[in-house]
């Protein structure tokens, strides 16, 4: 395996992670946003108040894109696997 090779599988594998990571760090960083609006409009500063919410709504998006994440996983595993079988 050379080395150009080698680079374009660990960038598939690495663009792999960032596009199964998106829906879960997007929707946990827009909860804690709401939460911090809300936090500074009703001046209540408790730190630990963001936490719980935000690991919520993770939970429930894994739980409703697992099918899709799932299917754009194996797709992308067979397709280094592939490209790995003719090196």
């Amino acid at each position: 395996m050379e080395q150009i090779e080698f680079i374009s599988i660990l960038q598939q594998t690495m663009i792999l992670v960032l596009i199964l990571a998106t829906p879960v760090l997007a929707v946990s960083m827009f909860v804690g946003l709401v939460i911090s609006i809300l936090q500074a409009v009703t001046q209540i500063q408790e730190s630990t108040i963001t936490f719980v919410p935000k690991i919520i709504a993770g939970i429930v998006v894994l739980i409703v894109t697992f099918p899709w994440m799932l299917q754009v996983f194996t797709d992308n595993v067979q397709q280094i696997f592939e490209k790995m079988a003719t090196i």
